[in-house]
């Protein structure tokens, strides 16, 4: 039960961190930067995704534009909308493996391979954490870096948006849901290797080669007529000599 806990756990928290996953890498909300004018009804804020730009004004105004062209993106969001699909792509075939594997499903119900495939399922949800936290980690020191350059403008300066710290925690939880589940398949096999080795000895034979067994009891009647016949019996017209002398 406890290990039926532990993968139930570990499922729940890698969805949990596929969801946000998911989300992280759809919001615009990377990169955000805030102008306010000399009339504070005239604050605009800016906002950079991997997909598109969004302007938000005050007056309630939503405007957003997908990037047109993928080749005239710069390498570090090319490189992190790959990231962040890679990181999608293992979450996805985590929870299908996962899936197969766990004590609750009835897919290969008391056989070896389920114990390998939650471990499978808690390695793919740890890559699909590592890739959203490496993708996260990497715009963040990117906008660190942008925002203490001196020779850089300070309207082109934007600051760490709501989508990178979305992307830190689904990142955790995939991570956490991942371990849980190795956890949780390495409890099982250890489970499984004690029963063996604790299994009653087969029973000794019945019989010892060195002391063969005894011939089995026939009645006198099978062995009355087994006797060799005497070289002095003679037997003439179907009668035997030996019967009269």
């Amino acid at each position: 039960m406890a290990s039926m806990a532990g993968q139930l756990l570990g499922f729940f928290l890698g969805l949990l961190g596929f969801a946000g996953t998911i989300v992280t890498t759809l919001l615009p909300h990377w990169r955000s930067t805030a102008y306010m004018g000399s009339n504070i009804m005239t604050a605009t804020a800016y906002m950079k995704g991997l997909w598109m730009e969004c302007a938000w004004h005050s007056t309630g105004i939503y405007q957003c534009e997908l990037y047109r062209s993928l080749l005239a993106l710069p390498p570090d969001l090319q490189a992190a909308r790959a990231l962040m699909v890679l990181s999608c792509i293992s979450s996805v075939l985590a929870s299908l493996v996962a899936v197969m594997g766990m004590k609750c499903t009835h897919f290969a119900q008391r056989s070896v391979v389920k114990s390998p495939l939650v471990l499978s399922g808690g390695v793919g949800f740890l890559c699909a954490g590592l890739l959203c936290l490496v993708t996260v980690s990497w715009t963040t020191n990117d906008v660190i870096m942008d925002f203490y350059d001196p020779f850089l403008l300070s309207g082109m300066k934007y600051e760490i948006g709501l989508a990178v710290y979305l992307g830190y925690a689904s990142s955790f939880l995939s991570v956490t849901g991942g371990l849980v589940l190795c956890w949780s398949s390495r409890e099982r096999s250890q489970g499984r290797l004690r029963a063996q080795t604790h299994q009653p000895s087969a029973p000794p034979p019945p019989f010892n080669n060195l002391n063969p067994p005894a011939p089995l009891y026939r009645p006198p009647e099978a062995l009355k007529d087994n006797h060799a016949s005497s070289l002095c019996s003679l037997s003439s017209s179907g009668y035997r000599l030996n019967n009269y002398v």
